[in-house]
């Protein structure tokens, strides 16, 4: 056999896996983008199957009113793995900070405005209360949260008698079930892709000044006009259908305001280096208790925030709420781009994942699929979204 033959043959299996790393390390750069377009896929999938119906401004506003529920238990769920820990108790919370609003609202008469700050100081502090088992008194927070998916969905069974409180006051149906007036969402439109752009900028600005690396003009002008088509496409087929959804606009702003904890707050820095090395982070200096405790607090509000909204949508308190809550948002965080093994997240990549698990289930509904085949599908995406972060994380090594 010739040498060149030889030589041939040993780097073939080379030039085969560094392809393959190439494919990896492009989609690892383009995950969102990716996302997207599973998205889309999805979208079209149904849309064909159901005739148009899945993509009819009726059906895509209840669609962004049931994934906003899961959406804001994945803002404050992906901060939890980020930091290197995990929370299981966050659907039986949501059942009874809901339950514990109904109960104010019905058996109690309290007004909105005494009922709404009340169950958000609780749920911050039942999450403070996990946070502080897990990192003061040493307990896995897997066993906390598995106890305490147990215990609040008992202390729910037991303040509810098992029966649903209904029916709520209107003033607390309309926080899930309102719309904005449309004149005011197309001003919020408009706001935010001034603020878009302008950030764009300031970004660009910055790393220039620091002397980093930029990325072409074309590519930011074409993010901010592709961004900029998805908002006037959003907003265009919303106003066919009441506007947009105050559930929705709540989202929309926990969203910017967890994104800018996560990118341009010291205490977002914190979470992600105790995620990636948590004995490195306590030697540099930092109460690494302190921040996990913050970062289960604001799971606490992220839950209160979720159970208020899935009452007032179901305009009752129902003591099955919240079942499989926790699934759910784990599953989003983790198809967002979330690593299980902590140190990598984004706040958007969880809620594109929110979307994904949101379509799969109101596609399935649509189409009348069994609920153990939604189930056996939305197990294979989760287990498909890890095995993705697992060939990721091989491709950087």
């Amino acid at each position: 056999m010739s040498s060149e033959t030889l030589t041939h043959s040993a780097t073939a299996p080379q030039e085969a896996v560094g392809g393959s790393q190439r494919y990896r390390q492009l989609f690892v750069r383009y995950k969102i983008l990716a996302l997207l377009i599973a998205v889309a896929v999805i979208w079209i999938f149904f849309s064909v199957m159901t005739e148009g119906s899945f993509i009819t401004p009726r059906n895509v506003s209840n669609l962004l009113r049931q994934m906003s529920i899961t959406g804001m238990l994945a803002c404050g769920m992906v901060f939890v793995i980020i930091a290197g820990e995990i929370d299981l108790s966050v659907g039986a919370l949501l059942g009874l900070l809901g339950g514990l609003a109904a109960i104010l609202d019905v058996a109690f008469g309290w007004p909105i405005w005494y009922t709404l700050p009340t169950v958000l100081l609780i749920g911050t502090a039942a999450g403070l209360f996990n946070g502080w088992l897990s990192t003061y008194g040493g307990i896995p927070s897997f066993i906390v949260g598995l106890g305490g998916m147990l215990a609040y969905r008992g202390i729910l069974l037991g303040a509810t008698g098992g029966s649903t409180i209904a029916p709520v006051s209107e003033e607390f149906v309309f926080i899930g079930q309102g719309y904005l007036p449309r004149l005011l969402g197309h001003a919020l439109a408009v706001l935010l892709f001034v603020l878009l752009v302008a950030l764009t900028v300031t970004r660009r600005r910055s790393q220039q000044r620091y002397q980093l690396a930029v990325a072409p003009v074309w590519q930011d002008v074409a993010k901010v006009v592709v961004i900029g088509v998805l908002i006037a496409a959003f907003m265009t087929m919303l106003d066919q259908y009441g506007g947009i959804p105050v559930p929705v606009l709540l989202l929309l702003v926990m969203l910017g305001v967890f994104s800018w904890i996560a990118t341009q707050t010291v205490f977002g820095r914190r979470i992600y280096a105790v995620g990636s090395n948590l004995d490195a982070t306590r030697l540099s200096g930092i109460n690494t208790d302190r921040v996990k405790l913050a970062v289960f607090g604001l799971m606490g509000l992220m839950c209160a925030f979720a159970g208020m909204i899935n009452t007032a949508r179901l305009a009752a308190g129902s003591p099955s709420a919240g079942s499989q809550g926790e699934l759910d948002a784990i599953a989003a965080c983790f198809i967002g781009g979330t690593s299980m093994r902590g140190g990598s997240g984004t706040v958007y990549g969880a809620l594109i994942g929110a979307l994904v698990m949101a379509s799969l289930d109101n596609g399935m509904s649509m189409l009348d699929v069994d609920a153990y085949w939604q189930m056996i599908v939305k197990g294979a995406i989760l287990v498909l979204a890890v095995w993705v972060d697992v060939l990721s994380r091989s491709s950087r090594l």
